[in-house]
């Protein structure tokens, strides 16, 4: 299963059934769960844990050193979840000791060609990246969030689940859970109804999410009032309760 022009330490530890293409590069301290299939020449750097069932196509880097001046060698490293997608050139950098040191990346996700992932950052599950998509270090991507081609997100930004990031958004502050944005710099357009549909959310707790988005982003209220009258929902819908203790908790305030 390892073609014989691919170059692989014997400090690897590959599952029985690992694909591994021409001149790929798999270095020492790298770990690769079954069914991972590895295209050719892709370069994969430790330490890195990969789950099983992930592609990576050719000319992927996964693992290699933080684009971080302050990195000075120190182990650090990078985890990958199940059935994840990493199409051509995409690039993963391990975490940073100014962080947790560790970069994680969850299952299901699609990374497009060029999408870069920096260090220290945290990914979800079933997310997509699309072609060109960055993220700047330390950020936080929730499940089945949606970035755009050519979007950019800036250092410890976080973004909540189902949030759709349209082609081209630049993003400098946290995006909450459902929202759609979209421009330089961004701005809130509407929530991502059409998504949360796909993903079984029934009317009334669409209904429930888009009431929460009016009184936060239409109003015309100060945040902190938004906030206080989005309480009595939360107490009894989960979904505004997601949507209030994101904006409750963000450190570097929210897309508004």
């Amino acid at each position: 299963m390892i073609d014989p022009h691919a170059i692989v330490s014997p400090r690897a530890e590959l599952a029985a059934d690992v694909t591994v293409g021409p001149f790929s590069l798999i270095g020492p301290d790298v770990r690769i769960g079954s069914g991972t299939v590895v295209g050719p020449h892709v370069v994969l750097n430790g330490p890195t844990t990969i789950g099983a069932g992930n592609k990576i196509h050719q000319f992927a880097s996964l693992g290699d050193a933080p684009q971080d001046k302050k990195y000075a060698g120190e182990p650090t490293r990078l985890e990958i979840g199940d059935r994840n997608v990493f199409r051509e050139s995409c690039t993963v950098n391990r975490g940073t000791l100014h962080d947790q040191g560790v970069t994680r990346i969850g299952d299901d996700n699609l990374f497009m060609a060029y999408s870069h992932v920096a260090h220290d950052c945290t990914i979800g599950s079933n997310t997509v990246f699309a072609n060109c998509a960055s993220l700047g270090g330390h950020v936080e991507i929730g499940d089945w969030v949606i970035l755009g081609g050519l979007t950019a997100v800036h250092q410890f930004c976080k973004v909540g689940a189902h949030a759709f990031l349209a082609g081209g958004a630049i993003v400098t502050r946290d995006v909450p859970p459902y929202v759609m944005v979209a421009g330089n710099p961004s701005a809130p357009h509407a929530v991502n109804s059409e998504g949360l549909k796909r993903r079984g959310y029934t009317e009334e707790q669409v209904r429930a999410i888009r009431q929460a988005y009016r009184l936060v982003y239409r109003c015309d209220l100060r945040l902190s009032e938004a906030l206080e009258r989005l309480e009595p929902s939360a107490v009894e819908r989960p979904e505004v309760r997601l949507f209030l203790d994101f904006i409750r908790g963000s450190t570097r305030s929210i897309i508004r």
